[in-house]
């Protein structure tokens, strides 16, 4: 640790350590320093995030690319090479996020790109069903803490009300990821027999090199915390500390086991993973059946691997702008609602039109509505948890159990042309997240109607802050966002 980084500990430990807080900054003060945090903290975990879903996703890619035809995966044989990464990705997430908030974030989370950058570049000598199975299940592993550990990264950065429009940029990636992986299909596949390597296995091999290449470099350049960052001065991570405290009201920031429980034993987390389950599943199925689904509306599989770049772009620049407006607004179920709702004609439109061009602007439709709500939902998520490790373990759980519906989108989209199984469920699944959410905005506005009376009949204020430093989200100080 350098001197600064000591002074910034220090400054920190005394700011969290007292019970009052220092005068409030100015707006412009604030703006400086978050503009100031945003120019260095954003564009490497976006950089992070979409190589993390470029290697998860373009499986969808290699199938068209001949992956299928080439290891011999008839059947559902690629629903379950799909499927298996859902499965070690959801269960390692919880202790991915303990071991971040327990180790430094410089170091977790470049390492573990290191592990799945070799899993992807390796992956390009499988060429069996059983030896693709075998490269997901170490992919899911790997990869389980990126998502939620850098989503929980930008939460100790950043206040509730600021943290949605970020996490909207962090997960842009994902559908640049969607986009570009389609371009970068396109050009690899025409790598076919170089090196006794098909075109698919091109995909995964150079996909893979990049990761490591970029993990590597991410040591160096990735900050902790705002209060040993190096690229503040002094008085900035003042700044940036206290106006986090007042935001958490000098909530819990050590470990203890017991905001671990408190987190596995709050029924809100169980909605918010409902919700956002009812989201992802719609997320995958773009993601791993685009490619499929655009081939069987008759167009070839150079058209198709091109045709998938507007749905992604057109989800990104959707991601962003609704991720800005959530925060300017500070609402986070309404942008849910409207986006699952857009989400909800464009899969309509997919399973009632059998032309190609309508059911094109379907497939557009379902990416613009569905994408700018995981952001959303997460920040949502995240800002309904009071104390660090608390906010950790709801944010892995609710991306953990989630990623679960990673499995249900595998297995969906059986029946070409028209998949209206698949289509089908994905309408059920978005209206789940509708009526969930309008449950959780209800009941959150019960919760805090009632903490405001409580509040108002007992004297309690911020002065009191000290008193409900371990009860996270249960303190009559908390307020949720709706």
């Amino acid at each position: 640790m350098t001197l600064n980084e000591k002074d910034g500990a220090n400054v920190a430990k005394s700011l969290r350590s007292e019970g009052s807080l220092s005068a409030e900054p100015s707006e412009t003060e604030v703006r400086r320093v978050l503009r100031k945090m945003d120019t260095r903290i954003l564009p490497l975990v976006s950089l992070l995030y979409l190589l993390s879903f470029l290697d998860r996703a373009n499986i969808g890619n290699a199938r068209v690319a001949g992956m299928a035809t080439d290891a011999h995966l008839d059947g559902l044989k690629y629903n379950v090479i799909a499927a298996v990464f859902f499965i070690p990705y959801a269960l390692a997430e919880v202790p991915s996020n303990i071991a971040l908030k327990l180790m430094r974030p410089s170091r977790w989370i470049p390492a573990i790109m290191v592990a799945w950058g070799v899993v992807m570049t390796l992956m390009s000598l499988c060429n069996t069903y059983h030896e693709l199975i075998v490269a997901r299940v170490f992919l899911g592993l790997a990869e389980a803490g990126l998502f939620p550990g850098v989503t929980f990264y930008l939460s100790l950065w950043y206040r509730r009300k600021d943290v949605a429009s970020r996490i909207a940029i962090f997960f842009s990636a994902a559908t640049v990821a969607g986009a570009f992986g389609g371009l970068l299909a396109f050009g690899i596949e025409k790598m076919e027999g170089i090196g006794g390597l098909h075109g698919w296995q091109w995909i995964f091999c150079l996909e893979g090199i990049v990761t490591v290449l970029v993990a590597t470099a991410s040591f160096f350049f990735m900050h902790d915390y705002p209060e040993t960052a190096t690229f503040l001065t002094e008085s900035e991570r003042v700044t940036v500390v206290d106006m986090l405290k007042r935001d958490t009201l000098g909530q819990a920031t050590h470990f203890d086991m017991k905001f671990v429980w408190q987190a596995l034993t709050d029924y809100k987390t169980y909605v918010q993973i409902g919700i956002y389950i009812g989201l992802l599943i719609p997320v995958y199925a773009i993601a791993l059946f685009t490619p499929t689904i655009v081939n069987e509306l008759g167009f070839g599989a150079a058209e198709a691997q091109l045709l998938t770049v507007p749905p992604f772009v057109a989800g990104c620049i959707a991601t962003i702008a609704v991720g800005f407006w959530s925060d300017r607004l500070n609402l986070r179920g309404p942008f849910i609602i409207g986006g699952s709702f857009v989400s909800l004609v464009g899969y309509i439109v997919l399973y009632t039109q059998d032309k190609p061009g309508p059911a094109y602007i379907g497939a557009i439709l379902a990416a613009v509505g569905v994408y700018p709500t995981i952001a959303v939902d997460l920040a949502w998520a995240g800002s309904a948890a009071g104390g660090d490790v608390r906010k950790g373990v709801v944010i892995a759980m609710v991306i953990g159990i989630g990623n679960l519906g990673g499995i249900c989108s595998s297995f969906i989209y059986l029946h070409p042309p028209r998949f209206f199984v698949g289509h089908g469920t994905i309408m059920g699944w978005l209206s789940l997240s509708i009526l969930l959410t309008i449950f959780t905005m209800w009941d959150y506005n019960r919760l805090n109607k009632k903490r405001e009376e409580y509040c108002k009949q007992n004297g309690v204020d911020e002065s009191n802050m000290a008193e409900f430093a371990d009860m996270g989200s249960e303190s009559p100080l908390f307020r949720f966002t709706l």
